[in-house]
């Protein structure tokens, strides 16, 4: 059992009004770097929330392990219940938005890439849905940085297929050529449209790279069925409803964070 950390009921994310050029450049892009959009003691706490998760559930080497998961009363809950972090979200998608998913982003020591995909591929929105994905460490090629390519969101959903790992992820029909590598410091956010390809090289230092990422969709975006077509309005039918737990629990099977 993970005990609950005391937490400042004060917002952790920097309020922020983005310029013009910035939410142009988001725009056109796809991504747009929020460097300390959070403390780096703040950052420092979050990794040992996170990495208190990670010793729950198994931290293993593999490329992504993953968790919705978080306690009562704890850092991780002020920033995910963030209203200065949702009014970024609003700024970059144009309207009022709403808590999509949050989830941990850690790779382990070892653990291999990620392959290059589109958060489409999983759940389809058929409207803006933004990744706030925050770096709690250190992030280099070394161990494993998140990897944009820019523009690629202007392509719309592409084909995907099943990343060949055994995990169930996807991954593009093709290998991009032109990404670029994110080093980040603790405390740094990259925010990136529902999208924009991405993905994550190896990581081959000793040390886990905790990264937590917090998802948001407009309120006005609808998810797709993507055997018959339907929609259904997210904010009627929210795929995430857990709010933060007294206790993490080991979770069977995947526990996909997309």
């Amino acid at each position: 059992m993970v005990a609950a950390s005391v937490s400042s009921v004060s917002d952790p994310v920097l309020p922020l009004e983005l310029s013009g050029g910035e939410i142009k450049f988001y725009q056109d892009e796809g991504f747009l770097l929020l460097p300390g959009l959070i403390s780096e003691e703040t950052a420092r706490k979050l990794n040992g929330e996170v990495m208190e998760i990670m010793r729950v559930i198994g931290l293993k080497t593999q490329k992504l392990l993953q968790s919705r998961e978080y306690l009562e009363g704890s850092g991780l809950q002020t920033l995910v219940e963030s209203q200065n972090l949702l009014k970024i979200a609003a700024q970059l998608m144009g309207g009022p938005s709403r808590l999509y998913l949050p989830f941990t982003a850690v790779k382990g020591s070892g653990g291999g890439r990620f392959h290059f995909h589109q958060d489409n591929n999983y759940t389809r929105f058929d409207g803006p849905g933004i990744n706030l994905w925050f770096a709690l460490a250190p992030m280099a090629p070394e161990n494993g940085c998140l990897q944009v390519v820019p523009r690629s969101h202007l392509g719309g959903t592409l084909n995907s297929i099943v990343s060949g790992d055994g995990d169930g992820h996807q991954k593009v029909t093709f290998e991009p050529e032109d990404f670029l590598p994110l080093r980040m410091r603790p405390g740094d956010c990259v925010a990136f449209t529902r999208l924009t390809i991405h993905g994550s090289g190896a990581n081959n230092t000793p040390q886990p790279r905790v990264a937590y990422a917090v998802q948001y969709h407009r309120d006005d975006v609808s998810k797709i069925d993507k055997q018959t077509g339907e929609k259904k309005l997210l904010r009627d039918f929210p795929t995430y409803q857990n709010g933060p737990v007294k206790q993490i629990s080991v979770p069977e099977g995947k526990n996909d964070g997309h």
